[in-house]
């Protein structure tokens, strides 16, 4: 029998499908899905860049409330309330 010009035997096939393989153990297209999850795409790397900026952004609100409490002291505050006490 002459070979297959595409290159596929299916005697090999058949030996790589039976159960008694040890490829039928494995995931034929674990290699092939692998980059899903490594690198740039893997668990830790798709989390961070799910809220870009939400770091910077909390330092900074963090500083401002700081700088508020801190040097922004409201002098006028009180300065109403002994007006309501005659009316």
């Amino acid at each position: 029998m002459a070979p297959n010009p595409t290159g596929f035997s299916i005697s090999e096939f058949k030996a790589a499908a039976s159960r008694s393989s040890p490829y039928a153990k494995r995931d034929p297209w674990a290699r092939h899905e692998a980059w899903r999850y490594n690198g740039p795409f893997s668990r830790w790397n798709r989390f961070k860049g799910l809220f870009p900026g939400l770091g910077i952004a909390s330092v900074a609100f963090a500083a401002y409330c700081t700088y508020e409490a801190l040097f922004m002291k409201d002098d006028h505050a009180h300065h109403g309330d002994g007006h309501h006490e005659g009316h």
